[in-house]
């Protein structure tokens, strides 16, 4: 049988530190603390050279479960629909009305946070809410 790999999920982005912190809000994650030898992020970013600054930021589960969550700026703006999204599963082993109030909460939670309600798909039994994060990534709350 094969190992079991830890990974990381990658985003290509504008703004990493504010991204990063918006999918903190979005999944409990955390910013873990600085790179050894720098008290504060501000600290290690003003030590950077000036073209590196702000290059980069990441997040973890807090519990060590989920994977780390690393952001990094690119020139280019997002261009088409993203080919791997995450799922935010809130209504995991709900179904019907009950699954469709739990994915309702959970919108109006990350509205106000800067994500985009696109849309609720919703059959009478199941459900799903894609939505778009501060930078226009799409995501599902499922």
């Amino acid at each position: 049988m094969s190992e079991i790999k830890k990974f990381q999920v990658t985003f290509d982005c504008a703004e990493p530190e504010r991204l990063a912190r918006f999918w903190c809000e979005v999944l409990g994650y955390v910013v873990p603390p600085p790179p050894k030898g720098f008290a504060t992020w501000d600290d290690f970013q003003q030590a950077q050279p000036p073209e590196e600054r702000d290059s980069w930021f990441a997040c973890t589960d807090p519990s060590g479960v989920g994977p780390r969550l690393y952001f990094q700026r690119v020139p280019e703006g997002k261009a088409v629909k993203n080919r791997v999204h995450l799922d935010v599963r809130v209504g995991t082993g709900l179904v019907g009305k009950e699954r469709l109030t739990a994915l309702e909460a959970e919108c109006a939670r990350l509205v106000p946070l800067g994500a985009v309600h696109v849309r609720t798909l919703y059959d009478g039994h199941d459900a799903c809410i894609p939505m778009l994060d501060i930078e226009g990534n799409e995501f599902c709350v499922d």
